[in-house]
């Protein structure tokens, strides 16, 4: 039964094109991942299919994880190098997270514009705002974004050790998951619907996309100089792949009762991992 029902799962994202290799710079289902290192450990428990269509004009809001928490509750991994190794962070007053974060973003937008999508940048104005229903928040503003029809997506470096879980995409909570989230998944892994009884950016119809564990290669490869330019190139790459193909021509239509259905709860292993944004609500 469980060869059946993954066969048929295959079979629909064959349907979507969005099977195997389809996303370039992705290697596949190679576990570690190259550049990126493990993919989220409870892909396997992935409960959701994407395949509802998404409008070619369909604005992509970007933001980058905890740009308005730093100081405060939630603001984000310094990573392995400064927590383990006692390496100097990158920038004074933020965590590396958010340093990364920012880069990636920024590489990702600026590379989409280039490809012609419709894709911006939000950087809140401060970097510490307490109240988490301010109006320049990355959640305030991507869900007014997710509200009005777009597709708001936060970039994110998970935490280093046991404590993180990999790369992939946590889908948002506001709508059924779309192809977008589905070809962001396929990129770079998954996360169960409700991972954690849902993070404030997801229930607030954000995507998050955990792009890999702040810790060893990955880490080291954006730390050295030599090394930093190509390897968020390849990760812009892989992202804008994902969401060009995700804005790609709609699929033949599947029948809903061929379509795995997402379990009640599934909120993934509790975790010590900081909250996605500036609190936990």
């Amino acid at each position: 039964m469980a060869t059946h029902r993954r066969w048929i799962c295959l079979t629909l994202l064959a349907g979507l094109g969005l099977g195997h290799g389809v996303v370039a710079e992705a290697p596949g289902w190679k576990d570690p991942d190259p550049l990126t290192g493990p993919r989220s450990r409870l892909s396997q428990r992935k409960d959701w299919l994407g395949i509802r269509s998404v409008p070619t004009t369909t604005e992509i809001l970007v933001l980058a994880g905890h740009a308005d928490s730093q100081g405060i509750a939630g603001s984000g991994t310094s990573g392995e190098a400064v927590d383990q190794f006692g390496a100097k962070p990158m920038q004074a007053g933020i965590r590396d997270e958010l340093y990364w974060n920012l880069l990636t973003a920024k590489a990702i937008v600026a590379l989409g514009r280039q490809r012609g999508l419709r894709i911006r940048l939000y950087d809140p104005p401060l970097r510490t705002i307490v109240n988490v229903n301010d109006p320049r928040t990355n959640w305030s503003v991507g869900k007014a974004h997710a509200s009005a029809g777009g597709y708001a997506l936060e970039i994110h470096y998970d935490a280093y050790g046991p404590d993180g879980v990999g790369s992939g995409l946590i889908p948002p909570l506001h709508r059924p998951p779309n192809r977008l989230d589905e070809s962001l998944a396929q990129a770079f892994g998954s996360y169960p619907l409700r991972y954690r009884q849902g993070l404030g950016a997801p229930r607030r119809g954000i995507a998050i996309l955990e792009i890999g564990k702040l810790e060893g290669r990955l880490e080291g490869s954006l730390r050295d100089p030599r090394r930093r330019q190509t390897s968020l190139s390849a990760i812009a790459r892989r992202v804008v792949n994902a969401l060009e193909q995700g804005l790609g021509p709609s699929p033949t239509l599947i029948p809903v009762a061929a379509i795995p259905r997402p379990g009640a709860v599934n909120s993934g292993p509790p975790a010590s991992r900081l909250p996605a944004s500036s609190g936990v609500e």
